[in-house]
């Protein structure tokens, strides 16, 4: 059974649409928030919380997408490969990094110095290799999809995709 078209375009936009949020909430607005005039310590917390929270919700949406996506279109095995591997990276901060991270911040607001901690470099690490691989991934899978479109296998018209 031939994929339909519009899984391919599911594919892409998940990982280039994760990465263009990673690279807008985690590079640019997480640094600057702490810049704009009148945030305390204690707002940008509060609003960092929220914001990753959040993030981390859409983040495992488009990853379910796109390894749902992969797995329809029979993805070679290097963009599988690279697909587990954003996958461990994500649950790695769901269920380690994230709360505790969360716990330091609460501690922050409540008034108790949290000791110090390579826990948010450990985050920054993560999401630099996360922002690679997920760029590194589209492009593979752009790619092969390219290759693949003589063989029956095309990548959707805007006329092919409903909305």
């Amino acid at each position: 059974m031939r994929p339909h078209p519009t899984t391919s375009l599911l594919l892409l936009a998940s990982l280039f649409g994760w990465a263009g949020l990673i690279s807008g909430i985690s590079f640019l607005e997480a640094p600057l928030k702490f810049t704009a005039p009148h945030i305390t310590v204690p707002l940008g917390l509060g609003i960092g919380r929220i914001v990753f929270q959040a993030l981390n919700k859409v983040e495992l949406v488009l990853a379910t997408v796109a390894v749902l996506s992969a797995w329809r279109l029979r993805v070679p095995g290097h963009v599988a490969a690279t697909l587990c591997l954003l996958g461990a990276i994500l649950l790695l901060q769901t269920f380690w990094l994230l709360p505790a991270l969360d716990v330091r911040a609460l501690a922050l607001l409540a008034g108790r110095p949290a000791p110090p901690s390579s826990l948010h470099t450990t985050y920054i690490a993560l999401e630099v290799v996360k922002l690679l691989t997920l760029l590194l991934t589209g492009s593979w899978a752009f790619r092969w999809m390219l290759r693949n479109a003589g063989t029956g296998f095309a990548l959707p018209r805007l006329s092919q995709v409903r909305a």
